[in-house]
């Protein structure tokens, strides 16, 4: 009999675990590159610099 965890239902789709490891890696840089935009996103408005921060906004919005 095959156990179920937590009783949640099961996947259609099973991911092998590279592909898990792809997709995990993939949301990890995103992540990092967001953060890494925002913190910049805060710097340049403390430094006043309107035309970095509409870069950066635009550089966030197409990674979100």
């Amino acid at each position: 009999m095959e156990k179920k965890l937590l009783n949640l239902p099961q996947q259609a789709h099973e991911y092998s675990d590279t592909e898990l490891a792809e997709m995990f890696l993939d949301h990890v840089l995103v992540q990092f590159k967001k953060e890494k935009i925002l913190r910049e996103i805060d710097l340049t408005l403390q430094e006043g610099n309107k035309d970095l921060f509409l870069q950066l906004t635009e550089e966030l919005k197409k990674i979100s």
